[in-house]
């Protein structure tokens, strides 16, 4: 369950309200959230493919700032590599996983077989925030996410990205 002080905090991050919000599934050092689970379909039902949502801003600016540098390309490339490949697949399996279990424990529909998980997976790099909040969700399981995030510096070490006042919510 997410507290109001933490559906606060990702609304000040998004700038905007969020939707969807099942838990915060990983927090900063500073102690906000940093990466939200959602629910794989909106209140409304329509699918939402991305379980885990990168909501820091300083975060989601340093992973971006490793896109615009090509390192989906270069994450991609490797993929020829039969190791790297099989350590991918299982990633997208895992976050396939996850995402059918956060729609059993919300009760809402499944997403339809064949639905993407994220980031591209398993066969490209297309999103490193996906991948970046599927490593901090859960640690040790996304390879591309990981680099991703060690390459990515202490974003958080300027302090929080955003004031949430007590009650607010």
């Amino acid at each position: 369950m997410i507290t109001r002080e933490d559906a606060a905090a990702v609304a000040a991050q998004l700038g905007r309200a969020p939707r969807g919000l099942l838990a915060v599934a990983h927090r900063c050092p500073c102690g906000l959230p940093d990466v939200v689970e959602t629910a794989p379909r909106l209140p409304d039902g329509t699918p939402f493919p991305t379980l885990y949502y990168l909501t820091c801003p300083r975060a989601a600016a340093a992973v971006s700032g490793l896109e615009a540098a090509g390192l989906m390309r270069e994450m991609t490339a490797r993929l020829a590599d039969e190791r790297i490949s099989a350590e991918y697949e299982r990633a997208h399996r895992d976050y396939l996983a996850r995402r059918e279990a956060a729609a059993s424990e919300s009760g809402v529909d499944p997403l339809p077989p064949g639905t993407q998980s994220a980031g591209g997976m398993p066969t490209r790099v297309k999103c490193l925030h996906a991948l970046v909040a599927h490593e901090l969700a859960a640690p040790g399981t996304n390879p591309f996410g990981r680099e991703a995030l060690a390459a990515a510096g202490r974003w958080w070490s300027p302090g929080p990205c955003v004031t949430v006042s007590e009650g607010e919510g």
